[in-house]
């Protein structure tokens, strides 16, 4: 992201006023759309906001900008007349179309940490470079020259991958499928998509956990979906619920993340999952199993998934690469009917023609190399430490103060506060202190939950972070 340099002979708000004149050429902020304000600019560029209010004069005695009490600040519509006289209104393309935007604590979140990248980060849900099999997939790649034909693949994903997949499936997750029930997308989220988008029409009722990683996607509502809240407990959905759900909304399918669950890290009972698949056979309704963090048990086998039980087809099974190795390759994978996964192909290829091939070759080869079962273990060794850390730290740190049920798997530590404090202000709070978070009420829970997310903090930062947490908890609460 630019910075004006402070080792210029030029003044500091004179190179604020270059760029933005830049930016206003390339037509980044078109004749008649606004600036951002003085102070996202101060803080975005690093000066004082009277550098900014410097550069917002310059450009005002060019003409290239106006400004009005109370209005902000305006590109210019009419500079000597060097504008086109009739200017598209992209801020009404931008507010427009049926796709909703994220949520305003994740757009603030994305923006905190685009602007201060050495923010404590307890927000973004990846692993860390560490604990991700760079060398493994560097080594992978060196002893293959990848020199086949590149062009568009099969639209459900490379049959390499697939055929990986079938192994995989059937060793790690006891899932027993076959290549042509398998469609590779770039991640759980598109896999979520295409279902919302092609097998659910506007209106159709859903129901999804509460809380729920699914609640902080807009696609939901961007599908006209209503959705209804299953409680969730320390053992997870109580699948009665369900049947009083479908009894009153006839809803449609129901969305769950039964293992380590994001944001709680709860699993599902196994009573339950009996349970639950007793009343969804009685019911006829379809559930999409969410299971990208099943494999990072910390302790003993992971929790089956309910595909692995499922003797009726009703289960839609996603899972991905990301949280168990490499995000950037934007790995993911369904299992699903036959006649599902071509109507699934079918819409992503009109989305894309498909991914690109080289990932997938890679995450194919990974998968079925000696590599996995090593790096499987280091990573959930790497993951209980972190774990570890934080709740040491939140015991020095915050005794008295937060409630919490350390997960025993996953990336993600749920916890309650104490004090009652807005979201925002102690969203805030903390980013001044130089550390990020969740807040609950992303996920549909009331105010005064957070989320704290350690597969990418460094060890060395994380009883640092809970500290300055702390601080703005008790300087919010005086």
């Amino acid at each position: 992201m630019w910075k004006p340099d402070r080792n210029s002979k030029k003044a500091l708000y004179e190179q604020i006023a270059d760029h933005l004149e830049q930016r206003i050429s390339y037509g980044e902020f078109p004749p008649g759309s606004y600036l951002p304000s003085e102070r996202k600019l101060a803080e975005q560029f690093e000066v004082n906001r009277s550098t900014v209010i410097s550069a917002f004069a310059e450009l005002r005695s060019l003409g290239i900008i106006e400004s009005r009490t109370g209005s902000g600040t305006q590109v210019s519509t009419s500079k000597w007349g060097a504008t086109p006289k009739h200017t598209p209104n992209w801020s009404r393309f931008a507010e427009g179309g049926s796709f909703l935007p994220n949520l305003p604590f994740l757009r603030r979140i994305r923006e905190a940490l685009a602007q201060n990248p050495s923010l404590i980060d307890f927000a973004s849900p990846e692993l860390s470079a560490d604990l991700a099999p760079t060398d493994e997939i560097a080594t992978l790649m060196s002893r293959n020259a990848y020199t086949s034909y590149m062009g568009y693949d099969n639209p459900q994903g490379s049959t390499l991958l697939r055929e990986a997949l079938v192994e995989f499936l059937n060793n790690y997750r006891s899932i027993r499928t076959t290549e042509s029930s398998i469609l590779i997308t770039s991640g759980s989220q598109q896999s979520l998509y295409l279902i919302t988008q092609c097998l659910l029409s506007p209106g159709d009722a859903v129901a999804i956990e509460d809380p729920s990683y699914c609640y902080s996607l807009p696609m939901f509502q961007s599908a006209g979906l209503r959705l209804f809240r299953l409680p969730v407990d320390n053992h997870g959905i109580e699948p009665e619920d369900i049947r009083a759900l479908y009894k009153k909304h006839r809803i449609k399918m129901v969305f769950l993340n039964p293992s380590y669950q994001n944001p709680t890290g709860t699993v599902l009972s196994e009573e339950r999952r009996n349970r639950l698949l007793e009343i969804i056979s009685e019911l006829g309704l379809p559930v999409v199993e969410d299971d990208p963090y099943s494999l990072t048990s910390y302790e003993g086998p992971p929790p089956l998934p309910l595909k692995s039980m499922d003797t009726m087809g009703s289960i839609l099974y996603i899972g991905s690469f990301s949280k168990i190795a490499a995000s950037g390759l934007r790995i993911g994978w369904m299992v699903a009917p036959r006649s599902i996964v071509e109507r699934l192909a079918d819409a992503r290829q009109q989305m894309d023609f498909g991914l690109s091939i080289i990932p997938q070759l890679v995450a194919g080869q990974f998968l079925q190399s000696s590599y996995l079962d090593p790096h499987l273990e280091r990573l959930r060794i790497q993951l209980q430490f972190k774990r570890d850390l934080l709740i040491e730290a939140l015991e020095k740190e915050l005794s008295g103060l937060v409630e919490y049920a350390a997960p025993e798997g996953g990336l993600h530590f749920w916890c309650k506060l104490i004090p009652n404090i807005p979201d925002a202000k102690l969203l805030e709070e903390c980013i001044k202190k130089g550390i990020i978070f969740v807040p609950g009420s992303v996920y549909g829970s009331d105010s005064g939950y957070v989320r704290f997310t350690f597969a990418r903090t460094k060890p060395e930062e994380i009883k640092l972070g809970i500290a300055r947490f702390a601080k703005a908890i008790r300087e919010l609460s005086e």
